[in-house]
């Protein structure tokens, strides 16, 4: 089974910068994604970014293109959201997630983002924008 602990929320100013990281065990690499899902208030949770752990591709949703950064350290077993340009609606509650047993083609799919494709989760990490 697949564990994921999220580390590095808090606050921010708008403009500014998080780094959030995601701690994963129990898993194998081949058709391993991690994903970073973003929860506010009476929603559900939204895909943020997805990457391919054997590969490391990655895809991100577009409200985050150009301004957020997925990687991951293999030997760490760290997946990491580099967070740049942020804005108040990046506010919310930040997920990661596993998923296994997918292709490699998985990552271009609408699918990669969807929190129905994911079966282990971590708790959580608070990421507030304010001024």
């Amino acid at each position: 089974q697949v564990t994921l602990v999220e580390s590095g929320g808090g606050l921010a100013q708008p403009g500014g910068s998080l780094n959030l990281s995601c701690a994963v065990s129990g898993f194998t690499l081949d058709g391993t994604y991690i994903a970073w899902f973003r929860q506010v208030p009476g929603a559900n949770r939204a895909g943020v970014s997805c990457i391919n752990l054997r590969l490391g591709s990655t895809s991100n949703d577009p409200s985050v293109k150009g301004r957020f950064t997925t990687s991951r350290d293999n030997v760490k077993n760290m997946v990491y959201l580099q967070m740049d340009n942020l804005r108040t609606d990046d506010t919310g509650v930040y997920y990661c997630a596993a998923t296994t047993h997918k292709p490699p083609a998985w990552i271009q799919s609408r699918q990669c983002h969807s929190r129905h494709e994911y079966e282990s989760w971590g708790r959580g990490t608070q990421v507030t924008i304010s001024s």
